[in-house]
C-alpha cells in the first residue's frame, strides 16, 4: 500500500509562487511515475504534469507549461510542482497521484484513469 501526501498549498497573488510537495510511503522502494493534477470547483479532474520513474521525462498541460516544474527527489521519495506567475485560473485543489506501471512515459500520463493511488490534495488559491 501506497500512501500520499501533499502540501505546500495556501492563499497567493496572481502573479506570485507556490511549491507543491507530495510525498510517498509504503512500498516505494523503487520509484514510479508520478503526476499532479487538479480540480476547481464543477470541473473535472484535469491533467497538470507527470514525471517518469527516473526522472529524466516529464511532459506539462498545455495551460501550466513554461509556468510549472515538476520534478522528483527520490532519495527523499518525493515529487515537487514549482508554480510561478499564478493566475486566478489556476485555483483548484492539486492531487499527485502513483501508477505502478515503471515504463508508464511522461506523456502516457495524462489520464487520471492510468493511476493507482491518490493523496487527499492540497488547497491552491490565487487572489487577483
Amino acid at each position: 500500500q501506497v500512501q500520499l501526501v501533499e502540501s505546500g498549498g495556501g492563499l497567493v497573488q496572481a502573479g506570485g509562487s507556490l511549491r507543491l510537495s507530495c510525498v510517498a510511503s509504503g512500498h516505494t522502494y523503487t520509484s514510479y511515475p508520478m503526476a499532479w493534477f487538479r480540480q476547481a470547483p464543477g470541473k473535472e479532474r484535469e491533467f497538470v504534469a507527470a514525471i517518469s520513474r527516473t526522472g529524466g521525462s516529464t511532459f506539462y498541460a498545455d495551460s501550466v507549461k513554461g509556468r510549472f516544474t515538476i520534478s522528483r527527489d527520490s532519495d527523499k521519495n518525493t515529487v515537487y510542482l514549482q508554480m510561478n506567475n499564478l493566475k486566478r485560473e489556476d485555483t483548484a485543489i492539486y492531487y499527485c497521484a502513483l501508477t505502478y506501471l515503471p515504463g508508464k512515459t511522461a506523456e502516457d500520463g495524462t489520464s487520471p484513469r492510468g493511476y493507482d493511488y491518490w493523496g487527499q490534495g492540497t488547497q491552491v488559491t490565487v487572489s487577483s
